[in-house]
């Protein structure tokens, strides 16, 4: 039997009825693995939502400057390069922008292998391996949030290519902003991994993983609202933590 994402309940919150009787770990879980006993729990403010996001991504940008400072200094000693990964993915409407990580890949990483990364790819640097790990690369991802392209909790951002593979389902995905975390990033903690037991792990890509995070993202859309993206975020969070104390 599979394992739900059990952590607590908010039925002490009289203004969501629907969380009363449905705890929000079943929720995730029912979502995950394409169940529909949450439908009707729907609905989000955008003003709240961006709201949320400005002032939780500038927080998070002010609080942990040093060790963003420290994070650069690190990556700039490992190896030659930018400290800063930019690549563009596409954006709410479609509308095309740029995505800030942390560079954890050689130099010129894009001349050296595919779009997609998986197994020991060898273009990742000492740092980088350690970055993408705990998912520290991703943090700069808080300057495209104040700047409005991207939110906290929203579908995962793609490349273009992938896009117009599946247009017809992104047009319907991104009329929300793309964000740092989603259904998808808890499911595909370590994609990485699961790629590189593929024998064709594009293909595995773009035939299985791709289908079911845009499955996954049609389902946050239609159940989002302020206290699932808390909910979502405190996930997150806690998984980064457990997957660090399990290694």
């Amino acid at each position: 039997m599979e394992e739900g994402f059990a952590l607590f309940s908010f039925s002490s919150f009289a203004p969501w009825p629907k969380i009363q009787s449905l705890e929000v770990s079943r929720l995730l879980w029912a979502m995950i693995h394409g169940s529909h006993e949450w439908d009707g729990f729907c609905g989000q403010d955008d003003m709240v939502k961006r709201v949320f996001d400005i002032v939780m991504a500038l927080a998070g940008l002010i609080l942990l400057f040093p060790f963003l400072l420290a994070t650069a200094i690190l990556i700039k000693l490992d190896s030659p390069g930018p400290i800063f990964f930019r690549q563009e993915r596409m954006g709410k409407g479609l509308q095309p922008f740029f995505i800030y990580k942390f560079r954890t890949m050689v130099q010129d990483a894009s001349h050296k292998g595919g779009p997609i990364t998986f197994g020991r790819d060898p273009r990742i640097t000492r740092v980088g391996q350690f970055l993408r790990k705990t998912k520290i690369d991703e943090l700069p991802q808080l300057i495209n949030v104040l700047m409005g392209e991207m939110s906290l909790v929203g579908p995962r951002p793609e490349l273009r290519q992938y896009v117009e593979l599946f247009r017809q389902d992104y047009e319907e995905i991104l009329k929300m902003r793309p964000g740092i975390t989603d259904l998808a990033s808890l499911k595909y903690s370590d994609e990485a991994a699961i790629l590189g037991k593929a024998k064709n792990p594009g293909e595995e890509y773009v035939r299985r993983v791709l289908p079911d995070k845009i499955r996954l993202g049609k389902e946050y859309i239609r159940c989002s609202s302020f206290i699932f993206d808390f909910t979502l975020v405190f996930k997150t969070l806690f998984r980064l933590f457990k997957d660090r104390m399990l290694s």
